[in-house]
């Protein structure tokens, strides 16, 4: 198997375009087209649906496709590996966490992570769903559960609370609510019960629903919950890592708290002497265990 053709097959794949493959790979539309029309003759098979919008796989596609993607994955665990057997810190860090503690908590730390590491670029992918890190889709994850992919090593760093967080603009407008009771005559801000969330932030929406609470907003994600609360539009359902940056917040209703929700880092096994997984491995925990002695002070 020509290894190269295999290469341009991947990227025209991956763009679903000749025109973009070529971009990526600085050749001609025509070239790539020629190496495509020689790899589906030496495999006697047609690899793309020729579309106006585009090139579409074929099932025979399909199946190639997936051989190189889990080669290239391959490749590029191999390139990790050798370069975090030197001692310096560079190259690219993938890191995906939820879009709350990412663009709330992680992203406003990254300023003092890179002081320290000017040479390491951060590829940060902020999404709910759970990215396969032994298929390096990601390098290192920080989630709000432990992981359930097997060889992965996992750290737990913290446990996060939800609570209730008002701006003192609203409470003066609006008074502070001493009981559950208290909280019909509040707007509430959360996420909906049904939207994807930690499954103790559900629980604690559901228990303030049940005492006739109603939701004046619902928001798919906790950055936007924080914006309507700071902007006094209620009383809103919140992560508890957030107060230390946003300390004009004011907790309403101490009672009213979730469970435990564990937050653990994870990276793959084969990543364990990387230079940069420890790097940022440290830097998170140093900056949660400074948080918390902030906090106790």
């Amino acid at each position: 198997m020509d290894w190269d053709k295999l290469r341009i097959f991947h990227a025209v794949a991956d763009a679903g375009s000749l025109t973009h493959a070529g971009d990526a790979l600085h050749l001609s539309q025509s070239a790539v087209s020629r190496q495509i029309r020689a790899l589906e003759e030496s495999l006697n098979a047609t690899l793309f649906h020729r579309h106006a919008r585009g090139l579409i796989l074929t099932e025979q596609g399909e199946l190639l496709f997936e051989a190189t993607n889990s080669m290239t994955h391959r490749l590029e665990a191999a390139v990790a590996r050798i370069r975090d057997s030197k001692e310096e810190v560079y190259g690219e860090l993938r890191v995906t966490t939820t879009t709350a503690f990412g663009s709330l908590w992680l992203a406003p730390r990254l300023p003092k992570f890179y002081e320290k590491y000017p040479d390491l670029t951060i590829d940060l992918m902020l999404e709910e769903r759970v990215l396969d890190l032994p298929m390096r889709e990601a390098d290192v994850a920080i989630r709000m559960k432990e992981p359930s992919q097997a060889d992965l090593i996992r750290k737990r760093l913290m446990d996060v609370h939800m609570r209730l967080y008002a701006s003192p603009a609203y409470l003066d407008s609006h008074g502070t609510p001493e009981s559950y009771e208290d909280l019909r005559q509040h707007k509430i801000i959360c996420q909906s019960t049904s939207a994807h969330q930690v499954s103790a932030g559900a629980a604690l929406v559901r228990e303030l629903l049940s005492y006739g609470v109603q939701s004046s907003l619902t928001v798919n994600n906790y950055f936007g919950v924080l914006q309507a609360a700071l902007n006094g539009l209620g009383i809103g359902v919140l992560p508890d890592y957030i107060i230390e940056d946003f300390p004009e917040l004011q907790r309403v209703l101490p009672e009213a708290e979730s469970k435990d929700i564990p937050v653990y880092l994870a990276y793959p096994e084969e990543l364990r002497q990387s230079q940069r997984i420890a790097a940022f491995r440290d830097f998170v925990t140093e900056e949660i265990i400074a948080q918390r002695k902030r906090e106790k002070s």
